[in-house]
């Protein structure tokens, strides 16, 4: 018995050596597009019955493993291996013809598969050492190498040589000992690992609670969640790192569901850059009176409305509508065939909002409600690589104008009802070396009831320097398209929710996106800017408001 494990002890390092003396084989292609070659070919390598089809250093990995016929895919992320294995007889069925062809000199069998709408054309051969094909799905038999594949009749990958190399380590095979996930679990990773997501707060609850005090010292820490204006505000600062910041494209996604409010409510997503020496943020800690005060033509007061005397209101980078209570009332307004959403996801793009030469801004989520239990919200910031070009970054230039959403509503904030009787002007200036200047321009009316500006079209008008540049009705007649995400809603003996009802540029559970206005005419230097709305009268206590809001951006010409 001893003699026996000596001999094993002695062989086993003797298989090894053998395993890493197979040979390894490169096995090249060329493609052709509309019967021209294109610079781009491609290659895999064979080695101890593994097809490798990607290189080592790639995020995701492809493998073709004859041991145990399987395609094998591995990503890392989070710094976690991950690998979808498909068993070869769940690969797609092609059917077989009597149609051969030579190439390398291996006479190639045909195959036929539709797949997807398209038409893919397979020669192989089974008469080589190595295997595999440069497209794994598309594999006809564990025993063939796959030698020619034509898509759709106009893209051709043929095979141009097969090398057997010599020196060197062999490829090494990472899918042994990892997570193994589903098909749905591998394309879910694949795509949140090409951009960043930052999530920035986490079903935090945005509600009414008068005993929440803010914090007062001058000093506010990083990644913490701050509560503003009685609980109706949640802030935190973050910090942007040279990745963030170069990003193609970033999105904002915030989602939203009830927790005890029934109502449709303004929402407000906004940054405040942390350079800015007055903003907002001054308010919350300390009090509506360090804000400026715009006076209208019947002395009424509104606080910290338009940038003025260093002042600047924030930037709204997403403006959007809370439902008649998703989540919440689903269960108490049960009602057959309705399929009642759990939660309202809001999605859009900011990227011209997100400033390049920031290291640290403030985000914060405003819902506008009197609510103890309030709303449950979560916000991520998801920053995307560019496309090409778009990795090139010039200067940003991002310029806050005004704002009346009152994010300090529960504090005293004023309602932006001042187009009743004036027009809300701002003075501002531009600089030399602007591109593309833009105003984003955000409006939703509200208030009055039926007879109010939410439920009645009006005009808003934009004036720089005395001369229209925009105007528009803003009004949405899609709103009964969400009617599942308004449990809460109001029925009317007609068969209408309050849900469906037509809106000034807003519905409730929608986002509502900006106007973009050409500014391009402007000439760098002073400017006055008017917003000029068409608000209706006051009917006994109710009153009409709106929410404006107002950013220009625009790209910095580079010097020569």
């Amino acid at each position: 018995m001893k003699t026996l494990v000596i001999f094993l002890l002695a062989l086993f390092p003797i298989v090894i050596f053998a395993q890493d003396e197979l040979p390894v084989f490169k096995i090249n292609y060329d493609q052709i597009e509309n019967g021209e070659k294109s610079n781009d070919s491609l290659s895999f390598l064979y080695h101890n019955q593994i097809a490798f089809l990607s290189e080592a250093d790639e995020k995701i990995r492809q493998f073709i493993d004859f041991k145990t016929d399987e395609n094998v895919s591995t990503i890392v992320f989070d710094d976690q291996l991950y690998k979808n294995a498909t068993p070869f007889s769940e690969l797609p069925e092609p059917t077989f013809k009597d149609k051969n062809q030579e190439i390398l000199g291996y006479q190639c069998q045909y195959a036929l598969y539709s797949y997807f709408s398209n038409s893919i054309e397979v020669w192989f051969t089974t008469e080589t050492i190595p295997k595999g094909s440069p497209y794994s799905r598309f594999l006809p038999y564990s025993g063939a190498l796959v030698l020619k594949i034509v898509i759709n009749g106009n893209r051709e990958i043929i095979a141009t040589s097969i090398e057997e190399l010599t020196g060197g380590q062999p490829p090494e095979y990472i899918a042994k000992s990892v997570v193994a996930v589903t098909d749905a679990e591998f394309e879910e990773l694949k795509i949140n690992s090409r951009f960043t997501r930052l999530h920035i707060f986490d079903e935090q609850i945005v509600n009414f609670d008068p005993s929440i005090k803010p914090a007062q010292y001058m000093e506010l820490d990083n990644d913490t969640t701050y509560r503003f204006s009685k609980g109706s505000v949640i802030m935190k600062k973050i910090k942007l790192t040279d990745e963030l910041l170069n990003s193609g494209h970033v999105f904002a996604e915030l989602n939203c569901k009830s927790n005890g409010d029934a109502y449709d409510r303004t929402g407000s997503v906004f940054i405040v850059p942390a350079k800015y020496p007055q903003s907002v943020l001054t308010a919350y800690q300390f009090g509506l009176d360090t804000l400026p005060v715009f006076t209208d033509n019947e002395d009424n007061k509104y606080q910290g409305i338009r940038q003025e005397n260093g002042y600047r209101p924030p930037i709204e980078i997403m403006r959007f509508f809370t439902s008649f209570g998703a989540n919440h009332f689903n269960e108490k307004r049960a009602i057959n065939n309705y399929p009642w959403a759990e939660d309202v996801l809001f999605k859009q793009e900011i990227t011209p909002l997100i400033p390049l030469d920031e290291e640290e801004v403030w985000v914060g989520v405003f819902i506008g409600n009197y609510d103890k239990g309030g709303h449950i919200v979560s916000l991520d910031l998801c920053f995307h690589p560019g496309f090409g070009d778009e990795d090139e970054k010039t200067g940003k230039y991002i310029q806050p104008l005004f704002s009346t959403i009152n994010t300090l509503e529960m504090s005293g904030q004023n309602y932006g009802k001042l187009f009743g009787n004036d027009t809300l002007e701002v003075k501002f200036e531009i600089d030399e070396n602007l591109e593309n200047l833009q105003l984003w321009y955000t409006t939703t009316g509200h208030g009055g009831w039926g007879g109010g500006d939410e439920f009645n079209p009006k005009l808003n008008q934009v004036f720089v320097d005395g001369e229209e540049v925009f105007k528009v009705i803003p009004w949405r007649t899609d709103c009964a398209s969400y009617r599942f995400s308004n449990p809460a809603s109001g029925n009317f003996g007609n068969g209408i929710s309050s849900s469906d009802l037509s809106r000034s540029n807003w519905c409730p559970g929608t986002l509502t996106p900006p106007y973009i206005v050409s500014l391009n005419q402007l000439k760098p230097g002073k400017h006055t800017m008017e917003i000029v709305i068409d608000q209706g009268e006051n009917e006994g206590g109710s009153f009409s408001h709106w929410g404006v809001t107002g950013v220009l951006t625009a790209e910095i010409k580079t010097i020569e």
